[in-house]
């Protein structure tokens, strides 16, 4: 008899003489199951693989947290600017232009659930700046009163800008169409469109210059390199579209109940009118994201799979060198039940310890995401992450509850499928045969 199983075997007797088989994951299965996770000289091999199942379901696991964590917040971010600009809904006539947008607008305010009704003018225009540079730009016609409700706008314009626009002086432009145009607050901007006035030799462009009131940033790229905020009425003028709007932007407190306040705003506009929503007008971004999130997960989830295979390999090595301790074992009067019940408790406490310890890295990453960006950024000497190419300028994380136990839970029920094999092998030795050939 080795001697680690007869030492065991005394520690486990009590002094009233019970067995020390007694009960399911008891005591003296669990003291077994602990001595075999113990690392010696003899089994290093198999300490070895051991902790490579640990280091890979720790691995998978924080890496599966993090990028869902990103991939989350990274869509929650994004609706956030697009929304902070965008109305959930937007109402656009269909047999006539809205001329009276005061009262209209007025009126799906009123509708329960609708924070607020903006009318707006849209067009698009060359704009120039202090270099003669010539870009692309959205303008946008809005009221100053109406503006003020675009939080992630008006968060980042100082209060002396937001004067300057409401009183007429001057737009506001993105903070990368300013650097793109080399314009400061105070300096001029040329406008040029194509919508101009008629003459007798045909449409001539509308070109005029007006001073910055202010600079602003949402914080994605693609709003604040094109997008320039104008006075409703001057937009009216600039874009000949005097006394009327395109459109109504409607912000709701739930985005997610929509479809609810549909039929309530078309019955406030007593007219004919198409409403579109947030979810059309970014279905095929959105879908995008979600199709991305799902591949990602399924890949690395490979990862805690080809761990878990780990544990099996680890296991079966372990079984077949321990047949002499599992042979004495049963002649003592374990049952095969026990002997299954010590080896699930080996591989078990591989991968349970696994997915805390990946849980526990993961939780901490996920919380200082942005440092790690910026000091991998600055050890590589490179961009990470360009707000150019992923909008944002900043990468966020957003760990969800729900999402992050699913991850723990497949973690966990992995790794108890990957030793049901090696344990079931272990239980069914016949301690016979393996004495007979030690």
């Amino acid at each position: 008899m080795s001697g680690d199983i007869a030492q065991t075997t005394e520690t486990s007797t009590d002094a009233g003489g019970k067995k020390p088989f007694a009960g399911a994951f008891c005591a003296y299965e669990r003291m077994v199951a602990w001595r075999y996770l113990r690392s010696r000289r003899r089994e290093a091999f198999i300490s070895v693989i051991a902790g490579f199942s640990f280091a890979g379901i720790t691995l998978g696991v924080a890496t599966l947290i993090i990028v869902m964590a990103v991939m989350n917040g990274f869509r929650g971010e994004l609706i956030d600017r697009i929304l902070g600009v965008n109305g959930h809904m937007i109402v656009q006539p269909i047999d006539e232009p809205f001329r009276d947008y005061d009262d209209l607008a007025k009126r799906m305010a009123a509708v329960g659930g609708v924070r607020s009704a903006i009318p707006f003018i849209d067009g698009q225009a060359l704009v120039s700046g202090y270099r003669d540079v010539g870009t692309g730009a959205l303008v946008r016609g809005i009221r100053a009163d109406d503006l003020s409700k675009l939080g992630g706008v008006t968060e980042s314009v100082e209060l002396s800008d937001m004067v300057g626009f409401a009183a007429g002086e001057g737009l506001l432009v993105g903070s990368r169409l300013a650097s793109n145009l080399g314009v400061a607050v105070g300096d001029s901007i040329k406008l040029i469109s194509p919508e101009g006035d008629v003459t007798p030799l045909g449409v001539t462009p509308r070109i005029k210059s007006y001073a910055v009131s202010g600079i602003f940033e949402i914080g994605m790229s693609e709003y604040d390199a094109s997008m320039i905020f104008m006075p409703l009425e001057e937009a009216q003028l600039y874009f000949n579209s005097d006394g009327l709007v395109q459109s109504i932007e409607l912000f709701v407190d739930d985005p997610e109940q929509i479809d609810l306040l549909k039929p309530l705003v078309e019955k406030a506009a007593a007219r004919q009118v198409f409403i579109s929503d947030w979810r059309q007008q970014n279905a095929t971004f959105f879908s995008a994201l979600e199709v991305e999130r799902n591949v990602m997960f399924m890949i690395l989830t490979l990862i805690v799979l080809v761990a878990a295979l780990n544990i099996i390999s680890g296991l079966i090595m372990l079984v077949k060198d321990k047949g002499h301790d599992i042979a004495i074992l049963r002649t003592m009067g374990a049952t095969s039940g026990a002997i299954l019940r010590i080896f699930f408790m080996t591989g078990a406490a591989i991968g349970m310890t696994g997915t805390f310890a990946g849980f526990i890295l993961g939780v901490v990453i996920c919380w200082n995401v942005e440092s790690i960006r910026q000091f991998f950024s600055w050890l590589s000497g490179t961009v990470l992450f360009n707000p150019e190419l992923y909008f944002l300028s900043q990468l966020p994380a957003d760990m969800d509850v729900g999402e992050t136990i699913s991850v723990l839970l497949m973690a966990v029920g992995l790794s108890f499928l990957a030793t049901l094999f090696p344990a079931w092998r272990a239980s069914r030795l016949d301690p016979v045969d393996a004495l007979r050939y030690e």
